[in-house]
This record gives structure tokens, sequence and C-alpha cells, in this order.
């Protein structure tokens, strides 16, 4: 029952969102996106190969990320794991600057964290790594984890 919750809530975010994030598209909304992303993507330690291809198969194909270039949003996924995988907490603080530029656009800020929630999720397991990620967009964002059910 929660996993046709889940599925059901991403699909129902997923229709509304797109047209949102085209009303919005610019670079630094694209590179705050990516490294919310690439912090979900990291959340428990360590990406796998399969799992970035099933992030960047998501990210390439899915409604909501469709105005942006693939080739964009490869290039800044690629740029924000090289610095997980160098360092953990690099790539952590990396992400987390780049997300903090929207600070200040709180309706870029939301939906942000909206399609942090979505990505997590499209797996069907929005698990507990990935929620404290997400909790950490939104305090960057100075936005309230309840908010978003977090």
């Amino acid at each position: 029952m929660a996993l046709s919750w889940l599925k059901g809530k991403f699909n129902e975010v997923s229709k509304t969102l797109k047209d949102e994030v085209s009303k919005i598209r610019n670079q630094t909304f694209l590179e705050g996106v990516v490294a919310g992303c690439t912090l979900v993507a990291y959340a428990d330690g360590v990406v796998k190969p399969e799992e970035k291809q099933k992030m960047l198969g998501f990210m390439r194909s899915n409604d909501i990320m469709s105005v942006f270039k693939t080739e964009d949003i490869i290039t800044l996924f690629e740029k924000f794991s090289s610095r997980f995988e160098f360092d953990s907490q690099i790539g952590e603080m990396d992400t987390l600057a780049t997300i903090g530029r929207l600070r200040d656009k709180p309706d870029q800020a939301r939906l942000l964290v909206r399609v942090s929630c979505a990505i997590a999720g499209s797996d069907g397991d929005f698990d507990e790594s990935e929620k404290q990620a997400v909790r950490k967009i939104c305090l960057e964002l100075g936005l309230s984890p309840a908010d978003f059910d977090l």
C-alpha cells in the first residue's frame, strides 16, 4: 500500500513540476537541481554504476527535467559526483553551496526540494538516508522540512 501511494504521489507531483520548471529555466536552477539530485544519490555514501545510470536515465527522460539539455545535466552530475568520490564531505559542502544560491528565490527553492523528493522516490523507495539528504537541502534553503513531510 505504501509503495502504491508513493508511486501515485510521484506521478501527481511529476505532472505539475514540468510546467513550473519551464517557467524558471535558468543555469542557477539547473545547477541547484543537479546538485540536489547528486546529494540524494550519494545519501548512503556510495553510488553504484547502475544507480548512476538510473539517476541519469530518470533525469534525461522525465518530463520534469526535459526542459534542460541532457548534456548539461550529465556534465553537472559528473562534476558533483567527482567531488563526492574525492571526498564525501567536500561533495556535500559543494552541492549544498550550489543549492544555497537559490535561498533568496523561494519559488525555485521549493521546487528544487520537490524535484529532489521526486527523484529520491523514483525507485519506489524514499529511504531514511535520502530523506536526511533532502532535509539538509531544506535547511540550506531556509525551508522547513516539515513543509515537505520530512
